[in-house]
């Protein structure tokens, strides 16, 4: 994968070589995502569908409700997975 450099105005802009838009398929007015994936961050084209539109596509129901607790409780099981030392 070849490298392309950027620079970052003093408002914190960066400006997406044009072989980078074009591939992406990015516009004016296009969003992008920057993913960290360990010591590096990756940009990439966003998700034009929320987590809701892809549910409602794949499940006869919406989700089901949940409780601040519930919720709580599967943010500290999924920091528990991500993080566990072995």
């Amino acid at each position: 994968m070849a490298s392309i450099e950027s620079k970052i105005t003093s408002q914190g802009q960066v400006s997406v070589p044009v072989r980078i838009r074009r591939k992406l398929g990015l516009t004016p007015g296009s969003t992008v995502e920057w993913c960290e994936r360990g010591d590096e961050v990756v940009v990439r084209r966003a998700s034009k569908y929320s987590s809701l539109d892809i549910h409602e596509a794949v499940f006869d129901a919406p989700p089901g409700r949940k409780s601040v607790a519930d919720m709580d409780e599967g943010i500290r099981s999924h920091m528990r997975r991500t993080h566990a030392r072995g």
